[in-house]
């Protein structure tokens, strides 16, 4: 009778695994969240540059980089995970400013940037709205089941009341910073879109008509009415899925007005690439720099704080804003330690930085901002 049971009880698990993993295959197949894949035809095309490996069909850093941990590492790292770090999220909602869509219409002439947390940015510059790596999700996820949720149950404003956006600009395809469901709603008030090379194949699986999708490499520029834009390097990976791991570019932007120069890390762990950036384009009136979601297991994706500061002083930045916090939890240390270490090491550095709160105009006429230290209260 016994030996019956434990049969049926395996059969019972047996037949359980096998259907979640025909969900997981249908899901991965089918659902829309993962994107497209380069053709073959764009893959060629790659294939003639230098940051393109043709024989893994895939995108490389300028240096040596790695996130590999060996199987203790792995096992620990899980593990941390599953405990969690009870300062790894805000305890109460944080400050907010909440933004009215006349308010974001009616100027027309002054730079001006608004914070959404994390890395999303509303930026107007020479009369152009444009979006920096709208993640304006609740879960940074393919599923909600599969992430944290945003800290905020708001945002300063909603997609719905966003004024025509004349370009969506995007760092690169991971989640916290390409959400489908953000791009569904603004897609039929976007212009234009700036990619890396590779993630356009997204954009055209969601219905944007290729013609309005401009993919670009590493040091590529073009114009945008009055604006320069470049497309410059940053130490990061790509990937949506399973299989399409560096199937498409990272990088990070160089934004250019008559009067204002503005830098946008995206992702990236440190090197010697900022200081070409700096060297190329600098000095930045304000640099929107990554610091947030690091460890040491994988510090050559994601900056260390002290090498945020760093960073800053080598694109040549006048003041800098650490982005990549304040909204996702998607790494093991207190949601306020990023804000607190790259200012302390600012600090020795005389590097001028700005923390605004979520929501808050960053006007960089005067690059003024409130005062106060807000998440020390939360």
């Amino acid at each position: 009778m016994i030996k019956k049971t434990f049969k049926l009880v395996g059969i019972a698990i047996g037949l359980l695994m096998l259907v979640l993993l025909t969900l997981g295959v249908i899901f991965v197949n089918f659902s829309k969240e993962f994107g497209g894949s380069p053709s073959q035809e764009k893959i060629d095309e790659y294939a003639k540059e230098q940051n393109f490996n043709p024989k893994d069909r895939k995108f490389e850093n300028l240096v040596e980089t790695t996130m590999d941990m060996d199987f203790k590492s792995m096992v620990g790292t899980m593990i941390d995970f599953i405990k969690g770090n009870p300062n790894g999220r805000p305890t109460k909602e944080l400050p907010l400013i909440k933004i009215d869509s006349l308010q974001v219409i009616e100027n027309s002439s002054k730079t001006r940037l608004i914070w959404f947390g994390h890395s999303a940015f509303f930026l107007q510059l020479e009369g152009k709205n444009i979006l920096l790596d709208p993640m304006l999700g609740n879960v940074p996820a393919p599923h909600p089941m599969l992430g944290g949720k945003r800290y905020s149950k708001e945002l300063p404003i909603e997609i719905e009341k966003l004024p025509v956006i004349d370009a969506i600009i995007i760092s690169h395809d991971h989640y916290d910073h390409l959400d489908y469901g953000s791009i569904e709603k603004l897609k039929s008030k976007t212009k234009a879109y700036y990619v890396p090379l590779g993630v356009g194949a997204h954009f055209e699986a969601w219905g944007v008509a290729p013609e309005l999708i401009h993919e670009m490499n590493w040091w590529e520029d073009t114009k945008m009415g009055k604006i320069h834009l470049a497309f410059t390097p940053s130490r990061h990976f790509s990937g949506r899925g399973v299989t399409n791991k560096n199937s498409t570019l990272w990088g990070s932007w160089v934004i250019i007005g008559q009067e204002d120069t503005l830098y946008f890390s995206g992702d990236s762990g440190y090197g010697d690439h900022f200081k070409r950036i700096g060297e190329k384009y600098g000095p930045f009136d304000f640099a929107m720099m990554e610091c947030g979601q690091y460890n040491e297991k994988w510090a050559q994706i994601h900056m260390m704080p002290e090498e945020t500061a760093q960073a800053g002083l080598d694109v040549k930045a006048k003041k800098m804003m650490p982005i990549h916090w304040g909204a996702f939890s998607l790494a093991l240390h207190d949601w306020t330690d990023p804000v607190n270490r790259v200012l302390a090491t600012s600090k020795k550095l005389n590097l001028h930085v700005i923390v605004p709160k979520i929501g808050e105009s960053i006007w960089l006429e005067h690059l003024k901002v409130s005062d106060s230290e807000w998440w020390r209260t939360i």
